[in-house]
C-alpha cells in the first residue's frame, strides 16, 4: 500500500499495490502494521455497504460528534464515485476546507478520513457501492451533518444531483454547525 497523504491535514488516499500473474491479482487492502507506522488509526469496529440505483445520488455530508467521532476507511468496490471529506476540526489549519476524489472498483483507491471530518460522496454510475470501516460505533445522539450544497464550502460535484435523502438536504450550513 502506499499513503498519499492529501492537501488537508490527517486525511490520505492509500493506493493498491497489485501483483498480478495470469490468474489475476492480489492486493492487500488493510494491514494494522503497515497503518501503525504510518500514525494511522488500526482499530475498525464497524463495516458498512452502501448501494446507490442512479448516478448523481450523493450520500453526505456526515459526522459523529466527540466522544463518538470515527475514523473511516471508505473503498469503492462496484462502479465509481467521487468521495468528499471536509475538515471540520476547531483551530485545524484547513478548518472548513474540503477534497474530493475519484474512487473506483478499477483502482481500489482508498480515502483515510480523520476524525472530525464530515464525509460524502456522489454516485458516478449506476449501481455505485462503497465499503467502509468505521473506528466507532454508530452512535444516533453523535450523528452530525452539513449541506452537500454549503456555499461556505463550495463543493464541486462532477454531477447534477439526482438523489438526495431528506435528512442530507436538511442538514444545516457550515456557520451553524
Amino acid at each position: 500500500m502506499k499513503f498519499r497523504p492529501l492537501p488537508l491535514a490527517g486525511a490520505y488516499l492509500i493506493e493498491l499495490e497489485p501483483r498480478r500473474d495470469d490468474r489475476g491479482s492480489f492486493a492487500r487492502t488493510f494491514c494494522a502494521r503497515e497503518f501503525q507506522v504510518a500514525g494511522l488509526e488500526t482499530v475498525y469496529v464497524q463495516t458498512n455497504l452502501s448501494e446507490n440505483t442512479r448516478e448523481g445520488t450523493i450520500r453526505g455530508m456526515h459526522f459523529q460528534r466527540a466522544p463518538h467521532a470515527e475514523v473511516k476507511l471508505v473503498r469503492c468496490v462496484r462502479g465509481a464515485v467521487f468521495d468528499v471529506i471536509v475538515d471540520l476540526r476547531p483551530g485545524s489549519a484547513s478548518e472548513g476546507e474540503w477534497f474530493g476524489a475519484r474512487l473506483s472498483q478499477d483502482d481500489g483507491t482508498t480515502m483515510y478520513v480523520p476524525a472530525g471530518f464530515a464525509h460524502g460522496y456522489q454516485a458516478l454510475t449506476d449501481g455505485a457501492a462503497v465499503h467502509y470501516m468505521a473506528s466507532a460505533y454508530y452512535e444516533p445522539g453523535s450523528e452530525g451533518g452539513c449541506r452537500h450544497d454549503d456555499p461556505a464550502l463550495a463543493i464541486e460535484w462532477p454531477l447534477a444531483v439526482s438523489s438526495l435523502s431528506p435528512k442530507d438536504a436538511a442538514w444545516p450550513l457550515l456557520k451553524r454547525v
